[in-house]
């Protein structure tokens, strides 16, 4: 956003969990949102509920890595202003009428706060300083990975800790969903493989959704049940909860309070919910295990913070080559041909089968016969609805 743009007025939704607001957002509200460095996901989420401006009360580039978020927002034309400090939760109510002008918030004329406005240029800038420190990151890194693979060692190299589940997975392909990058287009895109396969269906929190909305069903939901929905828990998977390591875990609360606590499978284990659902996958015997929405770029490690990369980075070491990343598929594949295009191609494969037939004895014979048939089926199908004499 430039300082010279117009003002923009809209219905205030707050929230200082970006995927817990993004559900409650309509078009044209204005989001105010707690979040340093705004990464692809939770910026793509906000550019679908399509709001007139983004209020960050954070950095939304704290220069740690040049992360994606803002610069997908300001192309979408949303209107972005970062740093602007706590006093907007307290000063701005939800559902509040509230005005955005350059880097100001103002409401019935009053300022609330003031912060950055984001446009191409500070986006540039911002994200040149960030590319300056990704060295101090991948020394910390290097660090995490040493000792999350110290904490870890036994799940890692044999497995223990995983718990004992239901679903039968040993020999079966398993497909894990987690709502990341381009999972949309890549679990439309593997629906041949679905039909054809039948694999084992895990949903890692909202991926649980994403399979529903797609058309399938989950056969198991593994996470810490803070972001999927009463819908897809009660849909009848086996449902794991990530557990903390020393065994608490706050996702089993929500579960008792649905009167689904019965039916909890607790995993304790540090890292990120789709970690320990590639390790349970592998430990149960999966033949292979289908990735869509994990991450596995430099960037995605980044987007999910230091203390969730080493996990990550390991477990897919861990597992090989039994890991197939379906991300980006969508991309790679695209169906060029039209129905349309493909109903011209079918008619005239028949013209030409025609004309071919036509041109030999043999071939104008049958068409002779055929058509012979053809029209004494017509003469009975017409004298089956023609009126009949009836006698005096």
């Amino acid at each position: 956003m430039s300082t010279k743009q117009s003002a923009v007025i809209g219905t205030a939704r707050l929230g200082k969990r970006t995927k817990d607001l993004t559900k409650r957002l309509a078009l044209g509200d204005i989001a105010i949102i707690d979040h340093e460095d705004i990464d692809r996901v939770a910026a793509e989420a906000l550019v679908e509920r399509r709001p007139a401006a983004v209020l960050n009360v954070s950095a939304s580039t704290s220069g740690r890595y040049p992360n994606a978020g803002p610069r997908i927002l300001v192309d979408a034309g949303i209107v972005l202003v970062d740093t602007l400090g706590d006093e907007v939760f307290e000063g701005v109510r939800d559902g509040q009428t509230i005005t955005v002008s350059g880097g100001q918030v103002l409401c019935e004329d009053a300022v609330i706060a003031e912060g950055t406005a984001q446009d191409d240029a500070t986006i540039m800038v911002s994200q040149q300083i960030a590319r300056e420190g990704l060295s101090e990151q991948l020394e910390l890194f290097a660090q995490n990975t040493m000792e999350y693979m110290l904490r870890e060692r036994d799940l890692l190299l044999d497995g223990i800790g995983a718990p004992e589940v239901r679903t039968t997975i040993d020999g079966r392909p398993v497909l894990i969903v987690v709502r990341g990058y381009h999972y949309k287009e890549d679990l439309a895109t593997l629906r041949p493989f679905l039909r054809e396969n039948r694999p084992v269906i895990i949903g890692v929190d909202g991926g649980a959704d994403a399979v529903i909305d797609a058309g399938f069903r989950p056969d198991m939901i593994i996470g810490d049940m803070d972001s999927v929905s009463d819908r897809a828990l009660r849909s009848g998977a086996e449902l794991v909860v990530h557990a903390y390591r020393d065994g608490r875990a706050p996702g089993a609360e929500r579960l008792e309070d649905l009167g689904l606590g019965d039916q909890v499978v607790l995993f304790p284990a540090s890292g990120t919910s789709e970690d320990i659902a590639m390790l349970l996958a592998d430990e149960k015997g999966a033949s292979v295990i289908v990735a869509v929405g994990t991450h596995g770029t430099l960037e995605e490690f980044l987007d999910k913070g230091r203390a969730g990369m080493s996990s990550t980075f390991l477990t897919r070491l861990r597992i090989g080559s039994k890991l197939v990343d379906a991300k980006g598929v969508s991309r790679l594949y695209r169906q060029r041909i039209s129905t349309f295009q493909l109903v011209l191609l079918a008619l005239a494969g028949l013209a030409a089968l025609a004309v071919a037939l036509w041109a030999t004895p043999g071939g104008q014979a049958f068409v002779q016969i055929i058509g012979a048939r053809l029209d004494g089926l017509l003469s009975w199908f017409t004298l089956l609805f023609s009126p009949r004499a009836t006698g005096s």
